[in-house]
């Protein structure tokens, strides 16, 4: 400190200090008026970036404020330098979290765009955000005046071991990367695994998947299994499909009507039923001579997977009734037996069951 401070010095700093916290309202308010304008228009993103400056612009104009504050006072160089590097420091570190919040807020924003869900796949969302906190501190270190080339040198030689020690963890990480790369599963689609799980996957994060089953419980799947598994995806290449519906008829009705019948109802479940598709063409294919009646195959077309099962109800109920309306017999199956009168069983005592009964003469053997 060069010389004594005076009134006239802590005046210039408290209104330099006063004008940045003025600055600071006025410019969260202007924000805020901004926030609502930007939430009236269909792009996301503009609603991040506002949210986001609502922390950094305040901080700034306060940090503003106090450098004023601090140039105006007569400080010796060392204590000016040191105030400035703190507050430099500061408002690197303000400003990285920023930019890291808005950075992992576009990337939701153009991940939940390109699926179409609620879900969003935060693998890429936490791999952004890693990266610009990553860089914003190393900055901080070097505004510090601390060198961050032994720290790069350490963080390559520790890395090798590092790599070793999450085998596991990298494995399911650039597994999810690969998978979402190659866009075989987004959020959204009905994959079903040959080990049996199935059902909509929720999230892709950096170590597993979460998928949602029909009974609303939350599988984890680890992303290098799902990668290296067999799997169907029931929502591409689209999320139409067709189902099948087996049935069968008496050998004396009329097929013809049986056919005709038939394509009725499915058109109008395709029109009536929700989750059905109106526009899809009915099929029946007729295939087996079976024991007592028949058999044919009912093509139907449903929305998505979870569809079928509600069409699938809604179809059979209606073909019964309209069947048993129209006199189509649908036989049940039967089956005749021959029960023959036989002599009593030789029973050799060296194979004798203990749980076998012999058959009195008289009864039927069945």
């Amino acid at each position: 400190m060069d010389r004594a401070l005076t009134l006239h010095d802590w005046t210039i700093a408290g209104v330099a200090v006063f004008s940045g916290l003025a600055a600071a309202l006025l410019l969260r308010t202007t924000l805020r008026w901004l926030g609502e304008r930007a939430s009236r228009t269909r792009w996301g993103g503009d609603d991040v970036i506002v949210d986001a400056a609502r922390a950094i612009v305040p901080c700034a104009a306060v940090a503003a404020g106090l450098a004023a504050a601090a140039a105006a006072l007569p400080l010796t160089p060392r204590t000016g330098r040191t105030v400035n590097l703190v507050l430099s420091a500061l408002l690197i570190l303000a400003a990285t979290v920023t930019a890291a919040r808005i950075v992992a807020g576009l990337v939701k924003s153009l991940a939940q765009s390109r699926s179409g869900v609620a879900g969003s796949a935060t693998i890429f969302v936490n791999i952004s955000r890693v990266i610009v906190l990553a860089i914003g501190f190393l900055v901080v270190l070097q505004t510090l005046g601390v060198s961050i080339a032994p720290l790069l040198t350490a963080l390559g030689v520790g890395g090798l071991a590092v790599a070793l020690a999450l085998q596991d963890t990298l494995a399911n990480l650039f597994a999810g990367v690969h998978i979402l790369a190659a866009k075989t599963v987004q959020p959204g689609d009905y994959i079903e695994l040959t080990s049996g799980e199935e059902g909509y996957v929720v999230d892709i994060n950096w170590r597993n998947t979460v998928v949602r089953n029909l009974s609303n419980n939350l599988v984890i799947i680890p992303n290098a299994k799902l990668a290296g598994t067999n799997m169907t995806n029931y929502s591409r290449p689209e999320q139409e499909l067709s189902i099948m519906v087996q049935a069968g008829v008496g050998y004396d009705a009329d097929l013809d009507r049986v056919e005709q019948v038939t394509v009725e109802v499915v058109d109008e479940v395709m029109t009536e039923i929700t989750g059905a598709v109106p526009e899809h063409e009915a099929a029946i294919r007729f295939h087996t001579f079976g024991d007592s009646r028949i058999g044919f195959t009912v093509i139907l077309g449903v929305g998505e997977f979870s569809d079928q099962y509600r069409i699938k109800h809604e179809f059979i109920k209606r073909l019964h009734r309209r069947y048993r309306a129209e006199g189509i017999p649908v036989p049940a199956p039967t089956r005749t037996v021959t029960v023959r009168q036989g002599e009593l069983p030789v029973v050799i005592p060296q194979q004798r069951d203990a749980s076998a009964q012999p058959v009195a003469r008289g009864e039927k053997a069945i």
